[in-house]
């Protein structure tokens, strides 16, 4: 939960930077925020979580 919590924010974060500084359109970002609405609820929606947490635990595991 807690992962799920800190990616959307960090994403949200992503997202409005690019809005005021790289240019990009709200409408583009609601066209994003939307896919990504559906494609939660898709049969891919299983596939991306568990890359998503394979990603997370590599960078948790690295030691610097």
């Amino acid at each position: 939960m807690a992962l799920s919590v800190s990616a959307v924010l960090m994403l949200a974060v992503i997202v409005v930077l690019l809005v005021r500084r790289s240019g990009l359109n709200v409408m583009h970002a609601i066209v994003c925020m939307l896919f990504g609405f559906y494609l939660a609820g898709s049969n891919m929606a299983p596939t991306i979580d568990n890359f998503s947490e394979s990603v997370a635990e590599m960078i948790s595991d690295l030691s610097f």
